[in-house]
């Protein structure tokens, strides 16, 4: 195996890792609920399903853009679109109120809506690796 090999594969998996991290302290952000807190504080299961879903909905987009992309550049341009994507649906949903509220039932600790969030990630993630699989 060349080294110039794993060279490259370093750079795509640390690019791909830092893209990750980036999504999770963007998605604290987005969410009106501080997911932290609710998790680790307040071991709220619907915040962590929620959240747990989310970067399973983010990293499917990303794999696919390590999967079909020409170059790194072009990796590392799908990324960002990938996770744009993500954090779009996640801030429309969670901004929706009433008696649908992904905002209120999460901080409720309404563990069915955490797995509806987490799998709507899933789904929106499965679209958007989908739709950059060209």
């Amino acid at each position: 195996m060349e080294f110039s090999l794993f060279l490259n594969f370093l750079g795509f998996f640390f690019t791909a890792t830092i893209l990750v991290i980036a999504f999770l302290y963007l998605y604290s952000i987005v969410t009106p609920y501080d997911d932290y807190s609710l998790i680790f504080k307040e071991s709220n299961i619907a915040a962590a399903l929620g959240f747990s879903g989310a970067i399973i909905g983010v990293s499917i987009p990303l794999y696919s853009a390590l999967e079909n992309s020409v170059s790194y550049f072009d990796f590392a341009i799908w990324g960002v679109i990938a996770i744009i994507i993500q954090l779009a649906y996640a801030f429309i949903v969670t901004r929706i109120s009433g008696k649908y509220s992904f905002n209120d039932k999460i901080n409720e600790g309404v563990v069915s809506v955490g797995i509806l969030m987490a799998f709507l990630s899933i789904c929106i993630g499965l679209l958007n690796a989908g739709s950059m699989s060209y």
